[in-house]
This record gives structure tokens, sequence and C-alpha cells, in this order.
């Protein structure tokens, strides 16, 4: 699935920034389900809750606060290093490594950065296990945002000042369309990135955006394919 774009429409791109989670590596992969486990887990230890009653309030924090931990931390005030260091002690050679994604991000002109609402660590060893790590520039975290996540402005804002990627210049990667808001407005390209054969019911009903897609210039459900045709 894609909508074919011209590469004469990306030849003025400098800056090439990506998601993590369900963007650099395909959605059926289910990576992100360990993390969602270990998430329910550390909310039903933490109050002491059932393992229904965990899960309903981790998705309530997501759907208020952006992330879990931004919930967890304004209601609970918990210590944010303990829940990213435990959440994201995960398998990670469930990633198959893509030697050729690495090809293709080698050589996008310009300069590749990882933006994600996890940590360093993660994106470092998701990154590491796909194969791609050495093809990026550098990565913008959930602590470089003063764990304060996407989709909100200031997070954007904080990145692209610490960087000087100028916006008008740059492309957004991202598999939630809530997450492309920001970017367009300041003028980024944006690409959406949704499951292979994709179906409007296949993602959860907080995870749909669907009343986002203004947002979106591209849609693709591969990502690869999608940067060797605006090479």
């Amino acid at each position: 699935m894609t909508n074919k774009p011209d590469a004469q429409a990306f030849s003025h791109i400098t800056d090439w920034v990506f998601d993590l989670d369900n963007t650099l590596y395909p959605h059926e992969t289910n990576l992100f389900s360990q993390i969602d486990v270990r998430m329910t887990a550390y909310i039903r230890e933490l109050l002491q809750l059932d393992h229904d009653d965990a899960r309903k309030l981790q998705k309530q924090f997501y759907r208020d606060y952006g992330t879990t931990l931004k919930g967890l931390m304004e209601v609970h005030n918990i210590d944010p290093d303990d829940f990213l260091m435990k959440v994201h002690d995960i398998d990670y050679t469930w990633l198959k490594p893509d030697p050729d994604l690495a090809v293709t991000l080698k050589q996008l002109p310009g300069r590749r950065f990882i933006f994600t609402n996890g940590d360093r660590t993660h994106a470092e060893r998701a990154a590491s296990q796909l194969g791609i790590l050495d093809c990026f520039d550098d990565i913008f975290d959930i602590v470089a945002a003063d764990l304060t996540p996407k989709p909100a402005q200031a997070t954007y804002d904080g990145f692209l000042q610490k960087f000087s990627v100028d916006p008008t210049k740059s492309v957004m990667f991202e598999d939630l369309a809530r997450n492309l808001t920001v970017p367009k407005s300041l003028g980024m390209k944006t690409v959406l990135i949704v499951p292979n054969n994709f179906e409007p019911t296949f993602s959860e009903i907080w995870e749909s955006d669907k009343g986002f897609t203004d947002e979106v210039d591209y849609v693709t459900d591969d990502i690869g394919t999608f940067l060797k045709s605006v090479l």
C-alpha cells in the first residue's frame, strides 16, 4: 500500500526523521507487545491491581497523556528511569535484521535521525538488531524530550533546535497519524507507516487516529520500497 511519491518532491530534503517502533521495523514483528505486557505488569505491581484493571489504566494513561510513562509520572510520581529500564527489558531477537533497509538508509542524502518516545537504550538495541544503527546521525529520545512525548509541540521544537533542523527541508516517518500533526504544521513532509495489508479495523481504537488523516502526505506499508522510490 502506498501513494507513490514523486522523487522530485523529495529532492530538497536534507533531514530524514524516523520514529522507531512499528516504523523502522514492521508492525507484524509485534516487538512492542513485549513492552506492552511489561507496562501492564509494572502498573499491576505498583498499584496492586488485577491484570484487567491495570491494563485499562495503562491505556487510559496512554490516551490522556501520550505515553503510559507520562501518566504514571503525573499521577503517581514514579521514577522514570526505573520504568524505562523495566519495560524495555525485552527480547530483541524478535526483530529480523534488514540489510536492504540499511543500504537504502545510507543512500539518503543528508542527515538521518531516530525520534522516539522510547529511550535511547531501547532505540540503540532495536536499531542494532535490525543492522541499521550506524545509518543514523543521532537519536532523540524521551529523555532528550524532558520526558514529554510526541505529539507535544515542545518536543518537536526541542528536536528541531537541538539538531538545527529546518522543518521545510525535512520529512517525518511515523506509524501514528496524530504524531504527524505538528510536523505538518511546521512544514515537514509527512509519511504514515501502516501495517502490511492494513485494514481500518486492524489497530485498537486509540491507535487508529482516523481524525488525523489530513496531516498525512503519503501512506505506505513498506518503508524500504518507499525510500527507494524517492532516491
